[in-house]
């Protein structure tokens, strides 16, 4: 085995100290650490013999998919995520941006479906003991240094997104850092709930319990109550975190909602859990503490994946609700006095085709927020997407978002008031059914959440969306941010007829 990367390097010693100790389990798969060891090994030889350089991965949650991403790094194979969520123009543009020449699939019609047909079945690859797709390209790598473990695209709030390459040297202090944040152990079981695909769950379900020697729980997506693109069964992942007994899991802001309904409503309860780590988008304190109150010990982090995912996080011993938490201890951190939330450029990856980093020692991550005198992160939102109103009053719309969304009757809310006087938003409705009961529920429901909030931040009028922001319709990122410009041309009719009409004429 190719030692050179850290964590190939921590399997090989955990499979020679504990071989029988399980490292991954999920879709009626169970690997120990000499299995997976092995099966690391034989995949590496794999990828060398038949010099694959960039690797496409396209799998549900699985263990292979861990056995994939572990041999691409014994193998120095770059490895490029390829989303389930993304649309097929997303992945189209990766495959060709970072000139991936294989692809592994357990779902091959489904992927070349997504992406016209452009790719071919060539052969199929035995990953420990169970056949996959290999789908070859045709491309040819793109210039991306040897040194580059993976490629994540951002699947940005606007625009195409870009190919974030990361080495391990970005990538080994966010584990190493997470590992003791959470104090993971060798007894450990840390539940994914969130497609591996996704750099935050891939680092906090696979590296992480890896690197520790402690089990990664990896069940399919479907599994853990996760419906398409944006639905959700909350009492099924939270009989999942009972039954499988997890330790730690990560959440987004909709699914911890979700399992927090859930607890409410039964007498389920989760006593193995002890770290649930939530991020992604803007949380409600409100939320947070009905999961405290439903026994969830939940953390508020904040990252990007420009640096690697995590780069604050809340932990026992050291919480601050309301805050994101204080910087891991790799990462130099800083606020301007305009609220401009800045990282030491070491810790910051370049982009691919976009190498070149600005010179100043600093980079800036678009964020708005501040330090408090202990060192603890509160944010209010990015950059460009504040907007002045019409009374020249600044506002945050992911503030308004979370408080709209903890309101039963809505799913999701995406907020504008550029120069208006009154602000509108475009709401989704948590159920269908009776178009006349949910516009009362959601009229309630929006004079609720205004109670809370100052007037120049309050909605004025809404319009309720006809589906939900989902990936696949291009109004949702990866990781649960509104795509606000998308949102907005998508419902511009509407939203202006709101203006024209003026309740506050």
């Amino acid at each position: 085995m190719n030692v050179s990367a850290g964590i190939v390097a921590r399997l090989a010693d955990h499979a020679a100290s504990f071989p029988d100790r399980i490292a991954l389990e999920g879709n009626g798969e169970r690997l120990s650490y000499a299995q997976l060891a092995n099966a690391v090994d034989n995949l590496a030889a794999q990828l060398q013999r038949n010099r694959i350089r960039v690797l496409g991965l396209a799998l549900d949650n699985r263990p292979a998919w861990a056995i994939c991403d572990l041999a691409a790094l014994a193998a120095r194979v770059t490895l490029v995520p390829l989303p389930a969520f993304f649309s097929a123009v997303q992945t189209r543009h990766a495959l060709a941006d970072a000139g991936v020449q294989t692809v592994i699939s357990d779902r091959p019609d489904h992927f070349l479906q997504q992406t016209g047909g452009q790719l071919e079945a060539t052969a199929f690859w035995e990953i420990d003991g169970i056949p996959f797709t290999r789908l070859d390209t045709g491309f040819v790598p793109a210039q991306i240094p040897t040194d580059i473990a993976r490629i994540t695209y951002t699947s940005g709030t606007t625009g195409t997104p870009k190919g974030v390459m990361l080495t391990w040297r970005h990538i080994e202090p966010v584990v190493r850092d997470l590992v003791d944040a959470v104090g993971v152990q060798g007894g450990d079981r840390l539940l994914a709930l969130n497609p591996l695909g996704v750099l935050l769950e891939n680092i906090g379900s696979v590296l992480v319990p890896i690197w520790a020697g402690a089990t990664g729980v990896l069940p399919s997506l479907n599994d853990t109550g996760l419906q398409g693109a944006s639905g959700l069964d909350g009492h099924r992942m939270a009989v999942l975190l009972a039954t499988q007994r997890a330790n730690a899991a990560i959440f987004m802001p909709q699914t911890l909602l979700g399992v927090v309904e859930a607890l409410e409503d039964t007498a389920t309860r989760l006593p193995d859990l002890r770290f649930a780590a939530v991020g992604g988008a803007s949380v409600s304190t409100r939320l947070l503490a009905r999961a405290e109150a439903v026994g969830i010990p939940v953390f508020e982090g904040y990252g990007m994946s420009e640096c690697a995912s995590v780069m604050c996080l809340n932990r026992p011993g050291g919480h601050r609700p309301g805050s994101v938490g204080k910087p891991l201890p790799h990462l130099q951190m800083r606020a301007l006095p305009d609220g401009d939330i800045q990282v030491r450029r070491g810790s910051v990856a370049a982009y691919l085709g976009d190498p070149a980093l600005p010179p100043s020692d600093w980079w800036s991550t678009g964020d708005l927020g501040r330090f408090d005198d202990d060192g603890y992160l509160y944010l209010r939102g990015r950059r460009r997407n504040a907007f002045i109103t019409a009374f020249g009053r600044n506002v945050s719309p992911e503030w308004v978002e979370t408080e709209l969304t903890l309101e039963p009757a809505i799913a999701q809310a995406a907020v504008f008031g550029e120069a208006r006087k009154f602000n509108v938003a475009v709401l989704v409705a948590s159920d269908r059914g009776n178009r006349d009961a949910i516009a009362r529920a959601i009229t309630h429901a929006v004079r609720r959440a205004n109670a809370s909030l100052p007037d120049y931040a309050r909605i004025g009028a809404w319009v309720i969306a006809e589906e939900a922001f989902t990936p696949a319709n291009g109004l949702l990122t990866g990781t649960g941010r509104v795509r606000r410009e998308a949102i907005y041309n998508a419902h511009r009719d509407a939203l202006e007829h709101l203006y024209r009409e003026d309740p506050h004429a």
